[in-house]
């Protein structure tokens, strides 16, 4: 790790709780829209989709406008619950607006930032939506930590995808061999920077079962021991 001099990070799952902050955010917009849904009951059938959409967002099998509309619809449909279009995409209009007024971050973030913030310096990369993250990272705190911020609306295409590797590196102004990724999603974050020759960091959040060979931790802070 000698030769590293800049960190690439994911923000959502990785440093910006999402399924916290997500989950905050459904229970605003069902009272909002007058909608006696259990919220567990809607997660427990809503998280699943979700992942399956941004799987295939990413593949760049469906649109923003398709994941957006896609991941209420399916979900209202495997509950039996009858929605109208025009509900669904109010609903999925304010969950985007309340998504980041909730800022939890995974405990240890700060302290982790604190002690890297010296030592390197520190960059973004995400396939989330570019207005909507950058929104997340002003009102978290997390911004001044960071001295670029990538997405893959910026670049037109999204991780695993070797471009916003390489364009996030250019803006940063550094070769893969100075670099390292850490993000939660192997696929994406994992084998994406691999690929391009820069290092990786598996925050296994979602407690998979990865290759021997990854570097992985299971606890934010644990970062510290590679770097």
């Amino acid at each position: 790790m000698s030769k590293i001099t800049d960190i690439f990070f994911d923000l959502d799952h990785t440093l910006w709780d999402f399924d916290r902050n997500s989950g905050l955010a459904f229970i605003k917009i069902f009272e909002r829209n007058n909608l006696s849904i259990n919220y567990n009951e809607f997660l427990e059938v809503y998280s699943p989709i979700n992942f399956q959409q941004w799987k295939w967002y990413r593949e760049e099998r469906i649109t923003k406008a398709q994941l957006r509309y896609g991941r209420f619809k399916k979900t209202f449909d495997k509950m039996g619950i009858s929605v109208t279009d025009d509900i669904i995409d109010k609903l999925s209009d304010d969950y985007i607006e309340c998504l980041p007024e909730n800022n939890h971050l995974f405990e240890g973030t700060i302290e982790l930032l604190d002690y890297l913030s010296p030592r390197y310096k520190m960059h973004i990369i995400t396939n989330g939506f570019h207005e909507v993250q950058t929104t997340k990272m002003h009102k978290s705190g997390l911004t001044p930590y960071f001295k670029t911020m990538t997405s893959s609306e910026s670049v037109g295409v999204k991780k695993p995808n070797e471009k916003i590797f390489y364009f996030a590196m250019d803006k940063a102004g550094v070769n893969p061999a100075q670099s390292i990724m850490i993000g939660d999603t192997y696929e994406a974050d994992i084998v994406g920077a691999l690929r391009v020759g820069m290092d990786a960091i598996c925050f296994n959040y979602h407690k998979l079962e990865l290759p021997e060979e990854i570097k992985v931790v299971d606890d934010i802070t644990h970062i510290k021991s590679f770097l």
